[in-house]
């Protein structure tokens, strides 16, 4: 199933889009994963394909609780703080790997159909059919619509988060880079500076 699934990637931009077609998702920082489920197994894999199945139980453990068996989800893998926050370092450390959660903001396929060419907004809701007991180890992100964007990005900002991701509404699933998806960042986030 792995290699059918590749991943949508935001285009980086300097402002936030506005107008009816667009959705806006707060951006966790984190790490891309993509959870897919078949029977009783379930892998995770990162952008780069790495199998990280082993590294994150919590999250195989929600996938497993749920009454959906085959599916696939993507999202971003996180370590959250008291106050809600992702914590990177915290993540990155691998110190608290039993502690990382998804963030799942869209579903690629469900009970075997493939849902990559439905607009998002119908994705939306199969995913808010699917996680709707929401296992502890998985959670929705929530979203706001249309011109609240600007706004949106600026509580964000003020809120020392990463910045925000927006989406049309009304496109479909496409691999690799696209420009349906837009990506603004807070520009005074460690985000922005860290090196690997």
């Amino acid at each position: 199933m792995s290699s059918a699934f590749e991943f949508c990637l935001p285009t980086p931009a300097k402002a936030v889009p506005t107008g009816p077609d667009w959705i806006h998702e707060i951006k966790y920082d984190g790490y891309r994963l993509r959870v897919e489920r078949q029977g009783k197994t379930v892998r995770l894999f990162t952008r780069n394909g790495h199998d990280w199945t082993a590294r994150f139980p919590w999250i195989v453990q929600a996938a497993l609780k749920n009454r959906e068996t085959h599916f696939v989800i993507d999202g971003e893998a996180v370590v959250l703080g008291v106050d809600g926050v992702s914590d990177f370092n915290a993540l990155h450390s691998r110190q608290h790997d039993d502690e990382v959660q998804l963030y799942a903001f869209d579903v690629l396929a469900l009970g075997g159909d493939d849902l990559r060419p439905l607009p998002l907004s119908m994705r939306k809701a199969h995913l808010a059919r699917l996680l709707r007991g929401r296992p502890d180890g998985m959670f929705i992100a929530p979203f706001e619509a249309a011109a609240i964007g600007p706004d949106l990005f600026g509580a964000a900002c003020r809120m020392a988060l990463e910045g925000l991701v927006s989406k049309r509404k009304d496109r479909r699933y496409g691999a690799g880079r696209s420009k349906d998806w837009i990506k603004v960042k807070n520009r005074t986030h460690l985000a922005m500076t860290r090196v690997f």
